[in-house]
């Protein structure tokens, strides 16, 4: 067998590649962040699968069964938390459910709903993405001896950044009505928080108060999207 062939075939979990043989299912609507899980699966040794909305991964369940599956707490057609108690009662339970946002004070929202643990965005270390997983499996899951936790950091094509901008844009100019705005708010801080970018995070967070208190919210709109234009024009510099 060659080195080719033993590494595509080989399952059981190392200490360079903790996670190996293991499937995990990503509900995720941002390009950017599903980019960063790619990575970090890849460095691990999982497999990773995509869904964008609760449709999308109910289609994939009745495929397969990931060992792993983490849940962006607001999607398009959704509350991510309706989805995590869905899965929580499935029989047999999926082995790990993780709930994901940009909004940390939602985590005692999806320990309630049944997830084992919760991820907030940014997307932490490479350490810190195994452990989050590793904790929640048997013991025989693990893989066997010393192993490093990696306090790197994965780098997400900046690419997929202009595609989640684009994907605002498009939302934005589609008009919008309670549902949408509460939606819009929480991609947008999401993203930008995954991306570091911190005048981003400031007019979501600022949009997402203004839309919660029921002050007029075409202000905060208006600002918004005045920075995803200039993110789009100028994509190099993301």
């Amino acid at each position: 067998m060659d080195d080719l062939t033993q590494l595509t075939t080989q399952t059981t979990p190392t200490a360079a590649r903790p996670l190996l043989g293991l499937t995990v299912l990503v509900v995720e609507d941002s390009r950017y962040t599903c980019e960063a899980m790619r990575l970090l699966c890849l460095r691990s040794g999982a497999r990773i699968r995509r869904a964008d909305c609760i449709a999308s991964a109910r289609r994939h369940l009745q495929v397969y069964r990931p060992s792993v599956i983490l849940v962006d707490l607001g999607l398009p057609d959704g509350s991510g938390l309706d989805l995590i108690d869905e899965l929580s009662r499935l029989s047999p339970r999926i082995s790990v459910i993780l709930g994901l946002s940009g909004d940390d004070t939602l985590e005692a929202h999806a320990i309630a709903a049944g997830a084992d643990a919760f991820l907030a965005k940014p997307i932490g270390t490479i350490g810190a993405f195994q452990q989050a997983i590793l904790t929640h499996l048997p013991e025989d899951r693990h893989p066997s001896g010393p192993r490093i936790l990696l306090d790197e950091k994965v780098r997400p094509d900046p690419l997929s950044y202009i595609d989640d901008m684009a994907h605002v844009a498009n939302l934005i100019s589609d008009g919008y009505d309670t549902v949408a705005i509460s939606y819009l708010a929480q991609f947008v801080t999401g993203v930008a928080k995954s991306a570091e970018d911190g005048a981003l995070v400031a007019a979501g967070e600022e949009l997402s108060l203004a839309h919660q208190s029921r002050k007029p919210t075409a202000p905060s709109i208006a600002k918004l999207a005045g920075l995803v234009q200039e993110r789009l024009q100028q994509p190099i510099a993301i």
